[in-house]
């Protein structure tokens, strides 16, 4: 086994692991088919593009994902180092400008000079040693090349939420605020009962666009179509992503009956992703529909929502907690393509698999972070499920260990959780010089 790296795919995984790399001393070369060629759901030249979302989620740590990012924080993520550098408000969550990010995370690697770039389409797998981490969208040559080497991989349907220019917004019906008077992250476009049961109509009835499946798709629950939310029950939306409880429309003094909420998508505060509003309906479709929302009704549109096949192994059994294939030592996977699903869980794999592949390489024993800490519950899941429905996970308290004794306040439990989770990180930094 050669001591140079091979990476297959620069998103968040395999940007993360060549990162991890490189810091122990280790050559890399991150191969990845852009800029020449582009999935369907991608747009940027660069590294590590945020394709649904900007948002990272809650940087709680007393939510699983939050504690994911304090942990990662505490090891050098290159990952988290650049969100953090180029957030932008969104109240309790961590949101970053994308373009910026991206260019932040390509100049990185790209200026590191054990970090060799090569721009070319993969369609078998290396020999050891290489990262697969060719991301969800995973198609054609590649993905049947994975499936023959590790078997039948899965797949379900993953959407994005549009994106609108903040100046084509109706400031006099839209208002800034953050649940609870917490800051004005947000801007809110006000719904009364009239306006939100006419717009749930509309929305049931839009056309989408085809997905050409032989069966009714699998979707993920946490990136589930608006349009697809709102055939569940007319008050779906208004209990969900709609919510108006925290909010108070200041031109009424009341909090509205339902809330469409945006959030900014860059340092400027010149574009906004409509929250909660992942959609597969026709882009004439989401121009009429959407635009029955409050202050969007001359949006421009700088993005249409879309929707995405994902495929992702079956890792149960055939990978390990560390994300090693087991049938062949020195081939890693990483990525949403294990079974994880998130881009900080996407980085954290990554991560895992990059101090395991140059611990390999230098004759040190694997290091498993544990199922007590977040980052190593994720590998214990996609290696360990036993069910007969394996499905993409996020990171959550309950796939982690319990605690010795029991804790019946939820937030008193989930902080105790973070402190014994954030103890055991200590202790590996500590130890292994991270």
């Amino acid at each position: 086994m050669n001591n140079t790296v091979k990476i297959i795919g620069a998103g968040l995984a395999g940007c993360e692991a060549a990162y991890q790399l490189a810091k122990r001393g280790i050559r890399v070369q991150l191969i990845d088919m852009k800029p020449s060629r582009h999935t369907p759901a991608h747009r940027l030249d660069t590294f590590c593009e945020l394709v649904c979302s900007n948002s990272l989620r809650s940087d709680s740590i007393e939510n699983a994902v939050g504690l994911l990012k304090a942990e990662l924080r505490l090891m050098d993520s290159l990952i988290m180092k650049c969100a953090d550098s180029t957030k932008v408000p969104a109240g309790g969550a961590l949101a970053v400008d994308r373009n910026r990010f991206s260019e932040m995370v390509t100049e990185i690697l790209a200026g590191n000079p054990l970090i060799e770039i090569i721009e070319e389409e993969v369609t078998s797998l290396p020999d050891a040693p290489c990262i697969i981490a060719t991301g969800p969208l995973t198609d054609g040559a590649m993905l049947d090349a994975i499936e023959k080497r590790v078997g039948t991989s899965l797949h379900f349907h993953d959407a994005a939420a549009p994106i609108v220019t903040s100046e084509s917004l109706d400031m006099s019906k839209v208002f800034s605020s953050s649940r609870y008077g917490r800051g004005s992250d947000y801007l809110n476009c006000p719904m009364s009962a009239e306006e939100y049961f006419r717009f749930v109509r509309e929305l049931v009835a839009a056309e989408t666009v085809p997905l050409h499946e032989f069966e009714t798709p699998k979707v993920f629950e946490g990136c589930m179509p608006v349009e697809a939310m709102a055939r569940r029950g007319e008050h779906t939306l208004a209990f969900g992503p709609l919510k108006p409880v925290g909010l108070i429309d200041p031109n009424t003094g009341k909090q509205p009956y339902a809330v469409v909420q945006l959030r900014r998508e860059n340092e400027a505060g010149t574009l906004y992703n409509i929250v909660g509003f992942q959609t597969n309906l026709k882009i004439p479709e989401q121009r009429r529909v959407f635009g029955m929302i409050p202050g969007l009704e001359n949006a421009e549109f700088v993005r249409y929502g879309v929707m995405h096949r994902n495929s992702y192994l079956d890792s149960p059994g055939k990978l390990t907690c560390c994300y090693e294939l087991k049938a062949a030592p020195g081939v890693f996977f990483a990525g949403q393509i294990t079974g994880v699903e998130g881009y900080v869980e996407s980085a954290s794999s990554g991560f895992v698999a990059g101090v395991n592949m140059a611990r390999r390489l230098l004759d040190q024993e694997q290091m498993d972070f544990g199922p007590e800490t977040a980052i190593g519950s994720l590998g214990h899941y996609v290696s360990e499920y036993n069910g007969s429905d394996f499905q993409p996970m996020n990171v959550t308290f309950g796939i982690m260990s319990p605690l010795p004794v029991r804790i019946r306040n939820k937030r008193e439990r989930y902080s105790a959780i973070a402190e014994r989770a954030l103890k055991r990180i200590d202790d590996i930094v500590s130890k292994g010089g991270f």
